[in-house]
């Protein structure tokens, strides 16, 4: 496993989202700047600190063009589960065969989750990255990164 950098070509992958469905990542990538984050475990207070912090702040996410995704190994039932209970209004992907995590390089230092890693995709390249991604900040930091990347333009 590779750990994607910045100026990484972002894993175009086909995902599994929590309705049960495939979804094209590059369909994603090509509406505009995305956030992918990585979160061990739905439900557990960390992943749902940070779930919720999105949630909070998807207004202004939204305002500025970032969509948002979240990924665990989670099943198809435990991301619907969670999205329904925290009332998440992104997409949470089942990635229970590990795939995508791993073509995004993010590591399971607990054997089955993964680390809490975000990445900023701008057209379809990795734009910015967390290699520690903070729960109580994900929206924030997401916004900042997006912020600093259009003004360096």
């Amino acid at each position: 496993m590779t750990e994607l950098d910045i100026g990484s070509p972002a894993p175009a992958h086909t995902v599994t989202l929590d309705d049960g469905s495939l979804f094209d990542l590059a369909v994603l990538y090509a509406k505009g700047p995305t956030l992918v984050y990585f979160y061990p475990k739905s439900g557990t207070p960390g992943c749902t600190r940070q779930a919720c912090n999105i949630r909070d702040n998807f207004a202004a996410l939204a305002a500025s063009g970032l969509q948002v995704i979240g990924v665990s190994r989670d099943s198809v039932a435990a991301q619907t589960g969670f999205r329904a209970k925290q009332r998440l209004p992104f997409r949470l992907v089942a990635d229970r065969n590990g795939e995508l995590g791993e073509r995004f390089g993010v590591p399971r230092p607990t054997g089955n989750g993964y680390a809490r890693q975000s990445f900023l995709v701008v057209g379809g390249t990795i734009a910015w990255l967390q290699r520690r991604a903070k729960p109580d900040s994900q929206a924030e930091d997401a916004l900042a990164a997006l912020e600093s990347f259009v003004a360096g333009k």
